[in-house]
């Protein structure tokens, strides 16, 4: 833990905090930096731009990059725990915001890999005081960690269910109707079970297409599955919620019961059991 100094402190009260107008404003400048960088990147991607304006691209991603590689270090220098912010969420997102474009050094293209920037707009919530929203994603965050071993279980199933569709219809087309090998029939079959189509090999004997037929049909309901088990964690999560944030009401005049007394406070209505 570095010991703090007034310019330290003030320094983590703006870039680390939203309840001063300096910080509000700190942030709401980053924000409109990182989506100025992801359009540029995106409109870089097009041929056309990149031909005219390469040299244009080429500073405007330099220049934030090295604006955000500054907010980094400054963010590391000022929060006291500096390792606990980089080993952080919003550490990890920051850093890897940043990284792409010294990666070009050693790959070409990979600064395309700067929309991943998009993640830091996730402070939007918390810069705004949208605690709504935050309240809801904690929501479905416990309902897809309450539902990964279920989805993980399923996901096995449907990989035993792809292995031997691909090796049936391997065995039934073969390679002269272009299933050359159990990789590529297991690469139709995932495609085919999740209805996606897209048709570079198709079936040509009647009993392949029966097949294809049957992993069609299947596959709708293989769809549904893990909808219908994050919905019914989500629908525990709220339920869980919401009794955890309504107190029992008597069931005579409504009126919230607090404790386990036997006569409600308000009617004095007689209260044998504390209702849910």
């Amino acid at each position: 833990m570095t010991t703090p100094t007034p310019f330290r402190e003030r320094l983590y009260i703006i870039i680390h905090g939203t309840d001063t107008p300096a910080g509000r404003r700190f942030d709401v400048i980053l924000l409109w930096l990182i989506l100025a960088s992801i359009i540029t990147v995106c409109l870089e991607s097009v041929p056309a731009y990149r031909q005219a304006y390469g040299a244009f691209f080429l500073a405007a991603e330099w220049f934030f990059t090295l604006c955000f590689s500054v907010e980094y270090l400054l963010r590391i220098y000022s929060y006291p725990r500096p390792l606990r912010y980089i080993f952080s969420y919003y550490g990890f997102i920051d850093l890897i915001a940043i990284l792409p474009t010294y990666l070009t050094f050693f790959m070409a293209g990979l600064h395309y890999l700067m929309t991943i920037r998009i993640l830091r707009l996730l402070r939007v919530f918390r810069i705004m005081k949208l605690t709504s929203f935050i309240a809801n994603a904690m929501v479905l965050r416990q309902a897809l960690v309450a539902s990964l071993h279920k989805i993980t279980v399923f996901m096995l199933a449907v990989l035993s269910l792809v292995l031997i569709i691909g090796t049936l219809i391997y065995v039934i087309e073969g390679e002269a109707n272009g299933f050359t090998s159990i990789p590529q029939s297991i690469y139709w079959a995932i495609v085919t079970i999740t209805t996606v189509g897209y048709g570079d090999i198709t079936p040509r004997t009647p009993l392949g297409q029966i097949l294809s037929s049957l992993v069609m049909i299947i596959g709708y309901a293989i769809i549904a599955v893990p909808t219908g088990i994050v919905t019914v964690e989500l629908s525990k999560s709220n339920k869980a919620e919401q009794g955890a944030a309504s107190p029992p009401h008597c069931p005579a005049c409504g009126y919230p019961i607090a404790g386990a007394g036997n006569f409600c406070s308000s009617c004095g209505q007689k209260v044998t059991k504390i209702p849910s």
